[in-house]
């Protein structure tokens, strides 16, 4: 895993004492500032409370302003790609790409697709009722955690809550959480292996896709992806 800024250090994490909102969204603010770019394997979990069934798929994530692509593996090949208001769906099986022009709904997607790389603590503020819940070890790494309530109408009418565990390290994201407010479903998503501020090429954020793909313009919605 790539070092952290140099303030992050072990004397940044020793006699921190009890955790409160305004240190850690303080110590948000600084990495913000640091924050320019990210690679990381990635895992999410998808629950489905009503019929006990749990999906996982894994792949890699690629991070750069308000930049994205997520690559998931086979059996369920798909590619996401964020790049700006656009959002596209690849799918390997349908070869089939959903292409979303996000326009009033960017807000909803930015809390959803790429909370907490490089969010400082003031737009944590802005956006949620912030409360830490405490410090746990998460895949080997010292976290804490908080849980977020939208504060925005629309998007608590999408998630009722996310929880975020913080590497203390880095102040990235060691695993996520969202609760969906109508189902009860909820999303897990654990990082690994993060590289901070890698040199990442724009290459990597234009939309290619196989030759014969079906391509769909549809509206944006975050629930989608």
């Amino acid at each position: 895993m790539a070092c952290g800024p140099a303030w992050a250090g072990t004397g940044a994490r020793e006699n921190h004492g009890a955790w409160t909102v305004e240190s850690v969204l303080g110590r948000l603010d600084e990495a913000s500032r640091n924050f320019r770019s990210l690679t990381a394997d990635v895992e999410r979990t998808k629950v489905t409370v009503a019929v006990d069934d749990k999906s996982t798929e894994t792949g890699t994530i690629v991070v750069r302003g308000d930049k994205m692509l997520l690559e998931t593996k086979p059996p369920d090949q798909r590619t996401i790609l964020r790049t700006g208001d656009m959002v596209y769906i690849y799918t390997a099986g349908l070869k089939r790409v959903e292409e979303y022009n996000l326009g009033k709904n960017r807000t909803l997607a930015d809390q959803y697709l790429q909370l907490g790389f490089g969010t400082s603590g003031n737009e944590l503020r802005k956006s949620y009722l912030i409360t830490v819940v405490g410090e746990s070890t998460v895949a080997d790494k010292k976290a804490v955690k908080l849980e977020l309530t939208p504060k925005s109408e629309k998007v608590r009418n999408q998630f009722s809550k996310i929880e975020i565990w913080f590497n203390e390290t880095n102040w990235l994201p060691v695993e996520q959480r969202f609760d969906e407010t109508s189902s009860g479903d909820y999303l897990v998503i654990r990082y690994s292996n993060v590289a901070l501020n890698p040199a990442v090429s724009d290459n990597r954020f234009k939309p290619h896709w196989p030759k014969g793909t079906e391509r769909v313009k549809l509206e944006g919605s975050s629930g989608s992806f």
